[in-house]
């Protein structure tokens, strides 16, 4: 697996999503801004996130993953 194959995976949950991937060997880092987090604390963010990819996880293919998921209003605010 590599940062394109999971950012495919995401973006077909998370369509409207701007999504990132970076990292090798099963360890990977993903920042996803979508609205779709709009309402949601962290963890179900990132409930929402693993399951798209706990398949992944199980079989091995990913070993670690960290996540920076926020709104286009949280981005927004973060670049300023």
């Amino acid at each position: 697996m590599n940062p394109e194959d999971i950012e495919k995976l995401l973006a077909e949950t998370f369509s409207d999503a701007d999504i990132k991937a970076a990292g090798e060997g099963g360890k990977y880092q993903v920042r996803i801004i979508s609205d779709a987090f709009e309402g949601l604390n962290a963890v179900k963010r990132q409930q929402s996130v693993y399951r798209v990819l706990n398949p992944h996880i199980a079989s091995g293919a990913i070993h670690a993953i960290s996540m920076q998921l926020l709104t286009s209003g949280e981005s927004a605010s973060a670049a300023l």
